[in-house]
């Protein structure tokens, strides 16, 4: 008897130091599953200059760090693509034509593609929009459920709410109106 209370004491003590313990653990999990999931919530895309665009995931769509305030036009496409390169014209012209309304972003999908190729792919076609190519790319596809035929459009309001999409060639006077319609 003369031992029980003093063992008692010393369980209860070692039971609380190990629960204080795993509370910092638990805390310190806690901490890294938010860093994650704020890393699931962003997706980086790198223009090739080299220039990052910031999408911050929402529940309607992406807030678009570098366009708040603007119209967003995310174009899938790859440089193989016919339909895809019969678009450049169109998305020139729209470009050009709302420049202060819209941003058009073409997200490249295509793996192991050296900057250099879609410079020269741009200079070739005279695009005058932005172009990403990073591995984000095919996170931001799949994130958005996945891209299954080229091209692929989608179009975000200024709030960086989701609008509309279009899965292949459309013509320049209907994405026209569709824009008109969230500027």
């Amino acid at each position: 008897m003369r031992f029980l209370l003093p063992t008692i004491i010393l369980i209860a003590f070692i039971f609380s130091g190990c629960s204080e313990k795993d509370e910092l653990n638990e805390q310190q999990i806690k901490q890294v599953q938010t860093e994650e999931k704020k890393d699931n919530n962003k997706i980086l895309l790198t223009e090739i200059s080299g220039k990052q665009i910031t999408l911050n995931v929402t529940d309607k769509g992406f807030v678009f760090e570098e366009f708040k305030d603007k119209v967003v036009l995310l174009n899938f496409f790859t440089t193989w693509c016919p339909p895809c390169k019969a678009e450049i014209p169109h998305l020139n012209s729209l470009q050009n034509r709302y420049k202060n309304q819209l941003q058009i972003i073409s997200i490249l999908l295509e793996e192991k593609k050296e900057n250099q190729e879609i410079i020269s792919f741009m200079n070739t076609n005279n695009i005058e929009y932005t172009i990403t190519n990073s591995p984000e790319n095919f996170k931001l596809a799949n994130h958005i459920g996945g891209v299954k035929s080229i091209p692929y459009m989608i179009i975000y309001d200024k709030n960086g709410t989701y609008f509309k999409h279009y899965v292949g060639a459309i013509p320049e006077e209907m994405i026209e109106a569709d824009l008109k319609k969230v500027m």
